[in-house]
């Protein structure tokens, strides 16, 4: 069969017919009498299987080592060109996300797509004085794409850049409440409390619906944070977080903080002052935990509290005695 013949059936083309048969790769099994190329089936057959192995990214010398070396063995080759695959779509793949991001934020001209990548290309910078200048630089300049941002502030380390990136998020009014919920559910814990530390700086309703639904988080830093942010919000169901944030003294300041806050409130007050005499009542309190309940009753105003509080003046304990002592005077000379 003639070159142009087996170019047609094989969809190889008669340039790459020469170029193989210059590098020893498909010999034809004869010529003409006028010298023309002249294919034999095994011939044909070795094109087939040329373009089988280059269809799965070997290079035209790896088909020939596979053609020809009786002792190869493919399977590392194919190891390699899993490995190598893997790395081009990963590859493909931030391009694609990068393309998006710059779409999304809708550019008016190449000036704002060169902004846009310096900015991205900033955020993604191992010097964390460039990426906070990046996360401040964002809200001012044109606007990075909010997926950028949270992609940068859940994975980001440095808790000035973390700040920074939060800060600029909290400005963005396009969707980041919805993307961040999604680090809420992450396997890492260090990417969930990010993410509840973010959407606790959105001062939307999103935001303050996502922090509810947190109270219930799995992941009791989770709770916590939200108790805290939904507590500066007004919103009464992070009491019972907050009381046991007192007695456990994790960011027991904050908390009672919080929950001073909410007893402004009158309809709370009484709320807050029963929840946290409730703790007094178990036997097993430790003197500790029985001195930050009565700091925390000295901002509850109403009866409860006052009575919680002289109580405590007797407490066995002497420095539980003298702060809530002191509290109560101070109470009294209001």
């Amino acid at each position: 069969m003639l070159i142009g013949d087996v170019a047609r059936r094989s969809g190889v083309s008669a340039r790459m017919l020469r170029h193989y048969d210059s590098l020893g790769l498909v010999r034809p099994t004869g010529r003409t009498d006028g010298g023309y190329r002249e294919y034999s089936g095994e011939d044909i057959r070795r094109i087939f299987h040329i373009e089988s192995l280059r269809s799965l990214g070997l290079s035209l010398r790896e088909v020939r080592r596979a053609l020809d070396d009786q002792g190869f063995r493919p399977s590392e080759l194919v190891d390699d060109l899993i490995r190598q695959t893997r790395e081009r779509i990963a590859d493909e793949t931030e391009l694609l996300t990068r393309l998006c991001r710059i779409g999304a934020a809708e550019p008016a001209g190449w000036e704002d797509v060169l902004q846009i990548v310096a900015l991205l290309q900033a955020l993604g910078s191992k010097s964390a004085g460039t990426r906070q200048r990046a996360a401040l630089s964002s809200v001012e300049e044109v606007p990075v794409p909010v997926e950028a941002l949270v992609e940068a502030v859940l994975s980001e380390t440095d808790p000035n850049v973390a700040g920074a990136l939060r800060w600029a998020l909290a400005r963005s009014d396009d969707g980041g409440s919805a993307l961040l919920a999604e680090g809420l559910g992450s396997p890492v814990a260090e990417v969930r409390k990010r993410a509840v530390q973010s959407i606790a700086e959105i001062p939307n309703g999103e935001a303050t619906a996502l922090l509810q639904d947190a109270l219930t988080n799995p992941d009791i830093v989770v709770r916590r944070y939200a108790a805290l942010a939904l507590g500066a919000r007004g919103a009464a169901d992070a009491i019972p977080t907050l009381i046991d944030m007192v007695v456990e003294e994790t960011h027991e300041v904050g908390a009672a903080d919080a929950l001073s806050a909410l007893a402004s409130r009158p309809a709370l007050a009484e709320q807050i002052a029963t929840g946290l005499v409730d703790c007094l009542a178990h036997s097993t309190v430790e003197s500790s935990v029985r001195r930050r309940l009565a700091q925390a009753l000295a901002d509850i105003p109403g009866v409860t509290a006052s009575r919680a509080l002289a109580d405590l003046s007797h407490d066995e304990d002497r420095a539980v005695a003298l702060t809530a002592a002191y509290i109560l005077g101070i109470r009294n000379a209001r």
